[in-house]
């Protein structure tokens, strides 16, 4: 069987390799249009910031080890440019020499991720404007900032990566300034939730403008929507992906509402010679069932296992996505599961919700940190619909928790139930979640 992977990153690598331990003698080709594969993309701000030593060290494997150990043919630096359903070949050219070549599939599996975001800058910004996405980008970030030493710089964006460089630059000493479109950072979460993250940046350094847009920018001024300038030496813009389709929309695939790749349960476009998988990929919400799409390392990694099961005649499904995440910011953790208050209301879904606010473990023992866990539940059915986390130490072990008991259809009293590991160093006698479940009760044997 031949099997081509398109995209070598976290979807692509993981999906090869799975495929070459369900499918020994298959013939597998993956083509990365990088200069490296197999790459953390979540670790990049670090790099930046110096927390992260050296940029190779989110460089997992080599096209090298691939084939010396998996007998897997990587080509780093081409472009898939057509594909041809009919004959089943994808038309590839080398990025280096500008040479083409038809290879033959009987399996496709599309990893193809996303592109920055460009956020459209009026007026004529003579300063760099960098994005964050593929490994080139993170080296000519890193050698400006290197070389440059610059003293302002500008984030646009509040989200996951946004925060995250905000953080990294005030690390390094730069005058940081973020610009949020939406009224609020990490608009994601519940906006109780975003105030405890707004704080945390404010009290280290970052200068928040929440609700503004940039109306020009003129050689290094950058101009606000309500009259503020800001002096920068640099814009990092970071606003988002868009799910990389083309080649998919060109091949006729089916795109869904989300503006992903549509997928049925085992990651099947709508040809069921070709899969997709990872930030371009269209999934299904775990409660809704509607369509939904998560740019997160998790999900990719999940959906290439389910795809290169399926291809090698497995029959696990894709069930539902949650969008767990977390992230880091100064001395706060803040993560989240399902749905938040925003995504309940779009669906009219009816909803409690209980907010614990505790420490994280022992408040007599020396390491300790404040948590805020807060979860929705159905009213009816007890049921867990999300949950959110923020605070000095503990939020990810909460989330996780709360996590695998929606999986596992949990309720709220079960909440209350769970036997969790218990020492001061660690929890309390009755855990923040423990607690959360006993506060949602009204009266005991609910």
């Amino acid at each position: 069987m031949d099997i081509i992977v398109i995209g070598a990153v976290a979807g692509g690598a993981t999906v090869s390799s799975q495929l070459r331990r369900f499918l020994p003698d298959a013939r597998i080709t993956v083509i990365g249009k990088d200069s490296r594969m197999g790459f953390a993309t979540c670790g990049m701000p670090y790099v930046l910031g110096g927390l992260v030593d050296s940029m190779d060290s989110l460089v997992s494997v080599t096209p090298e080890q691939f084939w010396d150990k998996k007998s897997i043919d990587v080509r780093l630096r081409h472009e898939a440019l057509e594909i041809d359903r009919r004959s089943r070949s994808v038309l590839v050219r080398n990025i280096v020499t500008g040479e083409t070549e038809t290879l033959h599939y009987d399996k496709l599996v599309l990893s193809p991720g996303g592109s920055a975001r460009n956020p459209e800058i009026p007026g004529s910004p003579s300063i760099p404007i960098f994005t964050l996405r593929h490994f080139g980008d993170m080296v000519n970030f890193e050698d400006y900032l290197e070389s440059e030493k610059p003293r302002r710089g500008l984030v646009i964006g509040g989200g996951f990566i946004g925060v995250e460089l905000a953080e990294n630059f005030r690390s390094l000493g730069i005058i940081t300034d973020l610009i949020e479109h939406n009224g609020r950072i990490m608009p994601i979460a519940d906006p109780d939730m975003s105030g405890l993250l707004e704080e945390e940046m404010e009290k280290n350094g970052v200068t928040l403008h929440l609700g503004k847009e940039v109306c020009s920018v003129d050689s290094g001024t950058v101009s606000l929507d309500d009259g503020t300038e800001i002096e920068v030496d640099f814009i990092a813009a970071a606003v988002g992906l868009e799910p990389n389709t083309r080649l998919a929309e060109e091949a006729g695939l089916g795109i869904g509402p989300t503006g992903g790749i549509e997928t049925d349960p085992f990651m099947r476009t709508s040809d069921p010679d070709i899969y997709a998988i990872g930030d371009a990929a269209e999934g299904r919400d775990w409660f809704t069932g509607k369509p939904k799409r998560v740019p997160l390392a998790w999900a990719a990694h999940r959906q290439a296992f389910i795809a290169a099961g399926h291809i090698a005649g497995g029959t696990t499904e894709m069930d539902g996505l949650l969008g767990t995440s977390i992230t880091k910011l100064f001395s706060l953790t803040a993560g989240m599961t399902g749905l938040s208050e925003k995504m309940l209301d779009e669906e009219n879904m009816r909803y409690e919700t209980i907010v614990h606010e505790s420490r994280s473990n022992a408040g007599y023992y020396p390491d300790n940190g404040k948590l805020r866990l807060k979860i929705h539940y159905d009213p009816d059915t007890r049921a867990i619909l999300g949950a959110q986390a923020v605070g000095e130490k503990g939020a990810d072990k909460r989330i996780d928790i709360i996590a695998t008991a929606i999986r596992g259809r949990l309720t709220m009293d079960d909440l209350a139930a769970i036997e969790i590991a218990y020492s001061p160093a660690y929890s309390s006698p009755k855990d923040p979640v423990n607690m959360a479940g006993y506060k949602s009760m009204d009266r005991p044997g609910q």
